[in-house]
């Protein structure tokens, strides 16, 4: 097989050149033939296609493509259009990978393919999630690293026509979240199965929380409350409202574990303050957690008011 790597960035040069590093040291393996990183800049501000340029002997298999601001998954359609492989890899620009990375993958695809007698299916790689920039790839495995989606483009490899049969991803997700799980939606729809393929790991590099981060973080709840009510609207079930936290469940959870709202953003600031000083940022994360869930359901039942969804 021939694998493409799509790769959607925006912003993010220090951590994409960790990435693009990783890629091109990936060891042989019989499956593939050969392989290339397809690389669409969503418009940064860094000089990151300049960069690219600039630096392209490093990066030979690294292809760049360029477009206005339109979000990841503008980006992602467009790169899969100007993809050559019969695979395509989804990952994220800050994620750092092993260099078995692809090998995995394809060894994990081929064997499926075999015992199926048809190609429906995708396979989902370990994501690790990580503060340490210098060495992203000596975190150790953690519980919260565990994902329960069907399909998140944080690591995953598809046959290219059963992606295109499904219709790529919905441009209508122009904020933050859910473009790649309502896809999964429609994978699912279409029998595609899901394959763990935890020996495809990466590293998912974000900084530690910082309390400067914070209005951002509620910032993406609001959009994702938003957007959640797009995936709901294309696919109303019982399913998608669990996903997106749409049901009284999640309302009553987040409500008494922040007491009605006592504890939140303002109410823990002194506590994270220390945390964060005391080299505990990962646990204040965790804390933080709760007044942001909070945050997210009590906005996507105001948008649901508003739009006359129950």
């Amino acid at each position: 097989m021939f694998i493409s790597v799509v790769i959607p960035t925006y912003n993010r040069w220090p951590i994409l050149e960790k990435c693009l590093v990783a890629l091109e040291q990936q060891t042989p393996s019989g499956e593939i033939e050969g392989y290339e990183v397809v690389l669409v800049d969503d418009g940064s501000t860094d000089g990151t296609p300049d960069r690219l340029r600039q630096q392209s002997d490093r990066f030979p298999h690294v292809r760049l493509f360029e477009q206005a601001h339109g979000g990841p998954a503008e980006g992602r359609n467009r790169g899969v259009d100007q993809a050559r492989g019969d695979v395509i890899v989804f990952i994220d620009s800050d994620l750092v990978v092993m260099p078995g990375f692809l090998a995995s993958h394809a060894r994990a695809l081929q064997r499926t393919w075999t015992q199926r007698g048809d190609r429906l299916c995708f396979t989902y790689g370990a994501v690790i999630n990580t503060a340490n920039f210098e060495d992203p790839t000596a975190e150790r495995h953690k519980l919260r690293d565990l994902s329960w989606a069907y399909f998140a483009t944080g690591n995953v490899a598809i046959d290219r026509s059963v992606l295109q049969q499904s219709g790529l991803f919905d441009l209508g997700f122009r904020l933050y979240g859910w473009e790649d799980l309502e896809l999964g939606e429609r994978l699912r729809q279409m029998g595609v199965v899901l394959v763990k393929c935890p020996e495809a790991v990466g590293y998912h590099w974000h900084p530690a929380l910082s309390m400067t981060q914070i209005p951002d973080l509620i910032r993406v709840e609001q959009e994702r409350a938003k957007m959640g009510l797009v995936f709901y609207r294309k696919h109303p079930t019982r399913r998608v409202r669990f996903i997106i936290q749409f049901t009284w469940l999640h309302r009553l959870l987040w409500e008494l574990l922040t007491l009605g709202g006592l504890i939140n953003e303002r109410s823990l600031r002194p506590l994270l303050n220390w945390l964060i000083s005391h080299g505990r940022a990962a646990l204040a994360m965790e804390l933080l957690r709760l007044p942001l869930n909070r945050i997210g359901v009590r906005a996507l039942y105001r948008e649901a008011r508003a739009l006359g969804i129950r």
